[in-house]
Formats: structure tokens, C-alpha cells, sequence
């Protein structure tokens, strides 16, 4: 590793890695975001360069690293849409076909979709193809479906899948093709693993999360305060405490940005007493769109709170942040972002975000 990379990554404080720690802890997707580590197994990592250390954006005002002298530095917020259903998708998906001797209505269908659509670690989807629209979908009542098909995750974040892991979705497809009286036809394991590893090997070198950490230079805040500065900035209470989060344009869609801090002290009766001197900024690369500019929005959010709130932003081990050092990940992420694309998988998609979860 080269002395400029190691002066980029003690300055940026983590392009943080899924299997290594960020403030303890990274951010779990699961259950609306709860706070987990992530599997050790899986060694992800995104490192930018650090060449050309006099680069700047072209327009400071659209980035939003202009806010050093203004903290009044606003993440507009936009007009909501409703986000895109997961789809089977033979990309990320290994696919089994359940043939009907007749068309199956809808209600048949989901009364008899498996409890548990996981097998281990990853989630499978079915889907009927609709005799009146001739499309692909996920169960309704009212259609009637000419075929089934059902599909299970090759890769997450947590590893490729595994024997053990095919094995449960074969057995748990089957009784479903039973229970609707289909034909299943399933994948070679050997074949499926191998495919898994492959997307895996992919996958973690190309997933890529950004933190930094606002620390309180003189008096920790009380959280009220906390919460009605991110406020201004377009932020809005998560489902889980001591979590806000930026939301995206499509609803349901993962937000562009969120931030944290201790939830114990979220919980406290009286918000106006109960006091943090520390939270965490963190934007999901793979996760969300280029489009939802989370870069240029984690910059601005960042360097305003921190005017707002008098803190000093650091990286996980206090060392500090330079505004003016920013910029340079712009030119590597947007390397990232075409990679993504060019595997099918840009950031934000269906697909990217049910691989990089």
C-alpha cells in the first residue's frame, strides 16, 4: 500500500469495508437498520487513490463543499415515488422452474407460499407468470399464473451460498411445488455454489460504505439539539432510536444517508437533558443511486452539522477529517459506480441492493 493511499484512508476515516468495523459497528439493513458487525468472512474493500491532491470540483456550490462558512447548508429534499418490487433475476438469482399441467389462480398461490422465504442466510423469491399481462410477478390474488418460478439470492454480504443453504431452498421449494401441484426443476448445486463464489469474489470487491464521526469539540449535546439540526438538513427519525436517516426519492428504497448515536440516550425521557458528544455519518455505496448524489450530500451534511454543532470530524480512531480531501474520492467512486453498471448492477438497483444487503 502506497504512502499517499495510507494518508487517504487516515484522512477519510474509512471507505469502510463490510467485515471491518466502523465506530464499532456498521450499519445492518436488517430489520429497518438495526447496528451489527458485519460477518468476518467476507473481505470487502474499496480503496481509493489519492493522486492529484490539488484536485477540486469544478462547481464547490452543486457539490455542497462550499459549506465550510455557512451552515446553512440545506439537502433538498424531492418529490417521493414508489420504489421498484424485488424480482427473480438471473443475474444474482439461482432460478427453479415449476411447471403447471394447468393454470394456477393467484389465491392458490399465496396460500401456499412457504412461511419462511429464506434458506439460511439468503432470500428466495417466487414468482407466477400472469396468463393476462404475460409478465413475470410476485403472487396476487385475482390473476392466474401459467407457470411458477422461484429464485434464491447466489450472494449477500453475509457470503456466496453454500450447500447447506441450496439444500433448505430445494427442500422448501418442493413442498411448495407440491402443495400447487407443479414440477420442479432445479438447478445443479455444484453448478449454483460455483456461480455464488464467482458473484461473491465480485461483490466484495466492489462494495464500498463512508462514515465519519462528529465529535462535540467542547460539551456533549443534548439530543433534542441533535435532532432538530439534522432536521434542518432533511433528516427524519428511522425506525430504530438514536437512528435518522436522509430518504431517497423512491419509497421504500434505502435513504441516502444515515446517522447515528447512542441509542440508549434516544430512548431518555426528556431528549432535552439526555446528552451524546458523538454521532456517526454513513452513506451505502452499493445501496443507493449515483442520481441521489449520497456523496456530495454525506460531504455537506457532514460539514454542516459539524458548523452547526461545533464538532470536529474525525475518522474511527480521532484523526481529523480535512474538508479540502473530500473531493478526491469523487474520481474513485465514480470508477466504482461504472463498474457496477457494467456488471448490470448499478448502485440503487433492485439487483445491487438485494446483492449488497
Amino acid at each position: 500500500m502506497t504512502n499517499s493511499l495510507q494518508l487517504w484512508l487516515a484522512v477519510l476515516g474509512g471507505v469502510v469495508i463490510a467485515g471491518v468495523l466502523v465506530h464499532g459497528a456498521w450499519l445492518a439493513r436488517r430489520a429497518g437498520g438495526s447496528l451489527r458487525t458485519p460477518p468476518p468472512q467476507a473481505s470487502r474493500q474499496f480503496e481509493p487513490s489519492f493522486h492529484d491532491v490539488d484536485t477540486v470540483l469544478e462547481d464547490r456550490r452543486d457539490s455542497g463543499l462550499g459549506a465550510l462558512d455557512n451552515d446553512e447548508v440545506d439537502i433538498p429534499l424531492v418529490t417521493r415515488r414508489s420504489a421498484s418490487v424485488s424480482r427473480v433475476d438471473a443475474l444474482i438469482d439461482a432460478i427453479a422452474s415449476l411447471g403447471l399441467d394447468s393454470p394456477v389462480a393467484g389465491e392458490a398461490v399465496l396460500a401456499h407460499l412457504p412461511v419462511s422465504r429464506r434458506a439460511g442466510s439468503k432470500a428466495f423469491l417466487i414468482e407466477g407468470h400472469n396468463t393476462r399481462s404475460g409478465e413475470w410477478e410476485p403472487p396476487r390474488a385475482g390473476a392466474i399464473y401459467a407457470e411458477l418460478q422461484a429464485g434464491v439470492q447466489l450472494a449477500s454480504r453475509t457470503g456466496p451460498i453454500n450447500e447447506i443453504e441450496y439444500s433448505e431452498f430445494i427442500q422448501k421449494v418442493q413442498g411448495f411445488a407440491d402443495a400447487v401441484n407443479a414440477s420442479a426443476d432445479f438447478p445443479d448445486m455444484l453448478d449454483v455454489v460455483a456461480r455464488g463464489r464467482e458473484l461473491d469474489t465480485f461483490s466484495s470487491t466492489h462494495d464500498a460504505q463512508l462514515a465519519m464521526r462528529l465529535r462535540a469539540r467542547r460539551q456533549p449535546w443534548p439530543v433534542a439539539t441533535i435532532n432538530q439540526h439534522a432536521s434542518r438538513h432533511g433528516f427524519v427519525p428511522g425506525v430504530t432510536a438514536g437512528r435518522l436517516v436522509l430518504p431517497a426519492r423512491d419509497d421504500g428504497a434505502p435513504p441516502v444517508l444515515s446517522l447515528h448515536y447512542d441509542p440508549k440516550a434516544a430512548m431518555a425521557d426528556d431528549l432535552r437533558l439526555s446528552r451524546v458528544e458523538e454521532i456517526t455519518l454513513v452513506f451505502d455505496v452499493p445501496q443507493t443511486a449515483q442520481g441521489e448524489g449520497p456523496f456530495n450530500a454525506w460531504c455537506a451534511a457532514g460539514q454542516a452539522l459539524a458548523l452547526s454543532l461545533d464538532a470536529v470530524i474525525s475518522d474511527d480512531e480521532g484523526r481529523i477529517l480535512q474538508p479540502e480531501a473530500l473531493p478526491q474520492v469523487g474520481d474513485d467512486l465514480d470508477a466504482l459506480y461504472e463498474r457496477l453498471a457494467e456488471r448490470d448492477l448499478a448502485a440503487g438497483s433492485a439487483a445491487a441492493r438485494r446483492l449488497f444487503s
